[in-house]
């Protein structure tokens, strides 16, 4: 099924029993962040936790509880896109890129169901009272402060919000982007964005700074939870997210009119803050920041949004999230995208079967990768591939594998992989981006590469001796001791 908003996904948590309510009064500032990280690290990342009564910076109880960890699990991320199994979504999207034109007008006539579901995917602007305006602040009622917008850890620079949708539009072409960028608070009207040079938002910014345009950007928080994935989602520049929203729900995205600007924001969102940047006023310190890395990304220079209007539900959940030492939230989040977008993959590079990007990797530092080998140096020809495909350009190291292995097994992947090398054979090294976050680097987003091939080796690549066979026990014996093993009193 299909949430329409926040507070039905989070119903249904609880009736799943995947929610866990707490109504013991805990800080914004740090506490909410040590008791989520704990609980984030629990076999299978815990349960959903909702903070019926923060406390904010001044000790005051806020009247708007924190929802977080919502996506925190492969069950809950499964949930919140209305799927058993997140590969499903990865089928719809190869059905639909398998539209060729049948011969005869029977054929032709069995397309049109998947086209006319196509056909149902744009947003569409709601009329009437929307009730993410139900309450309206403007002017001096303006106050940051009363949301409670976590401090995550002691060394940042202030509370962040971190689970936004960051919404934008391109000034030349009018194609809106919806961005998942964290946005500092920097008082009770303003707040600093940090929008990372390859994103799009920063690219809607430098082409309005450029022509001395104000900038309108809207920040929408806690809405149905297929648009506050697709807002995280590697979408390509001109594919809208609320379309893509549309496509995982099975119906369309209800937008209304934001009160202060011409930007749309969704229908159902708890939390909207409008604002604006000004392109000729200095940029401010963001920063520093406690990162999915797991170390402090370095305090930077990014713009400051001016707020001019903040509009909400009467009784808003303030939804949010916390990145810190893998695993973490963002994990599963990451896992929908990596099953989400293989089809995407082997449009380019047919010959992957599977990929993974384990947790300890954090996305961009490890990538595994199985592929059907066809020829000499296939393996070099499918990491190269993955390195010119959109944010796979910042993977650190690529390793490639046989179709056989399960590389969603990062243990598997490794007892093969390094059994397979020959590191100075095996390994190359190449040049590229590299992700801002990586301190490791030898320059700001720019360094070296690493792909390791760890398929079985051909003459043509050099391997002359025998490959060995796997061990493994014969189907036969396999079926004696299974249909013996519940007499053997050993547990399960």
């Amino acid at each position: 099924m299909a949430f329409p908003d926040l507070p039905s996904f989070i119903a249904a948590l609880d009736a799943a029993g995947e929610l866990v309510r707490i109504t013991e009064p805990v800080r914004a500032k740090l506490e909410i962040c040590e008791i989520t990280d704990r609980v984030s690290k629990m076999p299978g990342g815990g349960k959903a936790l909702l903070f019926e009564h923060p406390i904010l910076d001044d000790g005051t109880r806020s009247a708007y509880p924190v929802a977080i960890n919502l996506f925190g699990s492969t069950r809950r991320m499964s949930m919140a896109l209305g799927v058993e199994d997140l590969d499903d979504i990865g089928r719809r999207i190869t059905q639909l890129m398998d539209l060729k034109v049948p011969e005869g007008i029977m054929g032709k006539l069995s397309m049109l169901p998947r086209l006319l579901e196509v056909a149902k995917f744009p947003p569409r602007r709601k009329g009437g009272s929307p009730p993410c305006q139900e309450v309206v602040w403007t002017g001096s009622q303006i106050d940051l402060r009363k949301i409670p917008v976590l401090t995550c850890w002691p060394e940042d620079g202030g509370p962040f919000i971190t689970l936004p949708m960051v919404i934008s539009k391109d000034p030349k072409r009018g194609i809106r982007n919806v961005g998942m960028y964290r946005v500092q608070a920097l008082g009770k009207d303003s707040v600093a964005m940090h929008w990372q040079r390859h994103k799009v938002g920063a690219a809607h910014w430098r082409e309005m700074a450029e022509r001395g345009e104000k900038m309108p950007v809207c920040i929408a928080i806690g809405a149905d939870p297929a648009s506050v994935y697709s807002a995280s989602a590697p979408l390509p520049p001109n594919v809208d997210e609320f379309i893509f929203a549309g496509f995982l729900r099975k119906e369309p995205v209800a937008l209304t009119k934001a009160i202060t600007c011409d930007l749309d924001v969704p229908w159902d969102a708890e939390i909207v803050i409008e604002g604006e940047i000004d392109p000729a006023e200095a940029l401010v310190v963001e920063g520093p920041f406690g990162d999915h890395t797991g170390f402090y990304s370095e305090a930077d220079l990014y713009p400051r949004v001016h707020v001019k209007a903040v509009t909400m539900k009467s009784n808003p959940v303030y939804a949010t999230t916390i990145v810190g030492r893998p695993p973490m939230e963002d994990f599963y989040l990451g896992g929908a995208t990596e099953r989400i977008f293989l089809p995407l993959l082997r449009l380019t590079t047919p010959e992957i079967v599977d990929y993974h990007m384990p947790a300890e990797g954090i996305f961009h530092n490890l990538v595994f990768v199985s592929i059907d080998k066809q020829y000499p140096g296939h393996a070099y020809k499918a990491m190269n591939a993955l390195w010119g495909a959109g944010l796979m350009s910042l993977a650190k190291v690529i390793v490639v594998l046989d179709k056989e292995v399960n590389v969603r097994n990062p243990q598997e992947a490794w007892w093969v992989a390094l059994n397979n090398i020959d590191p100075e054979r095996d390994v190359r090294f190449t040049m590229g981006p590299v992700d801002v976050l990586d301190h490791g680097s030898r320059a700001f987003t720019y360094g070296s590469k690493m792909g390791i091939d760890a398929t079985r080796k051909w003459p043509e690549e050099g391997f002359t001796r025998n490959w060995p066979k796997v061990i493994e026990m014969d189907d036969a014996t396999k079926a004696r001791v299974d249909a013996i093993w519940s007499r053997l009193g050993i547990p399960k």
